[in-house]
């Protein structure tokens, strides 16, 4: 799709299922330019692909999330780390699937994984994410916000601290209660709504966080693990946009 070729004549709504956040991203814009709506929206692209924009949103929205700090540099990242305390989570501003997160267990493993992640970006344009280590009994929560309705939630279980299912965690049925649909909802709402996965983190005392919030989510696991028809619910949703505009 090139900028100078207009399209508004042959679409009225365009769902975006790039794996590349980047794409993703500069597709919604394009495609808005030219008066398409898009599922996801591109500020919605913009807020849930970059970790960081996330975080803030949930935090305006009081909206119990991990402790979170964000360093601009290898010093402050590693005081971060210790005032936090271990062990903590690094992960990157921007990703998925689970990849390049690092637990730190303890001060060299700290210093260690800082200088990794400082060297795979030499020219340090991503600051450091830091975030709490949140010691989930085994598993995460996995919901489906469609148009700011909770269509399912699913546990995510697994051996290994990572639960998610790019990284082999094993979705189960979990039934939908008032606090999950509840928080799930204000989540989704806090990025923009639309179509987005929402991850919560149970603390071994019931205490829920909202973890991420996904805006291309995946759903082979969850299908499962639910009998939810999810690719109608996204389809009813797309075309519920696109007549509104015509």
């Amino acid at each position: 799709m090139g900028l100078a070729q207009p399209i508004a004549e042959r679409y009225d709504a365009v769902l975006l299922r790039c794996v590349s956040h980047t794409r993703a991203l500069y597709m919604a814009r394009m495609l808005q330019t030219q008066g398409i709506r898009t599922v996801n929206s591109h500020k919605v692209i913009a807020t849930c692909g970059d970790k960081i924009l996330t975080t803030l949103a949930l935090v305006d929205n009081d909206i119990p999330t991990p402790r979170t700090a964000i360093a601009f540099s290898q010093d402050s990242a590693l005081k971060a780390v210790e005032e936090m305390g271990y062990p903590a989570v690094l992960k990157p501003a921007v990703g998925s699937w689970g990849r390049l997160m690092g637990k730190l267990n303890d001060r060299e493993a700290a210093e260690a994984i800082i200088e990794h992640e400082a060297a795979l970006d030499k020219e340090r344009e991503m600051p450091f994410y830091v975030q709490d280590y949140v010691r989930k009994p085994g598993y995460d929560i996995r919901t489906l916000v469609v148009d700011d309705e909770t269509v399912y939630a699913v546990y995510r279980s697994s051996d290994h601290w990572i639960t998610n299912t790019a990284r082999g965690g094993k979705t189960s049925h979990l039934s939908m209660n008032d606090e999950i649909n509840f928080l799930s909802r204000r989540a989704a709402a806090a990025v923009g709504g639309g179509i987005v996965a929402v991850d919560i983190l149970e603390e071994h005392d019931g205490t829920m966080l909202v973890n991420e919030v996904n805006h291309t989510p995946e759903f082979h696991g969850a299908m499962q693990a639910t009998n939810v028809d999810i690719a109608g619910a996204m389809v009813d949703y797309v075309i519920k946009i696109a007549k509104e505009n015509r």
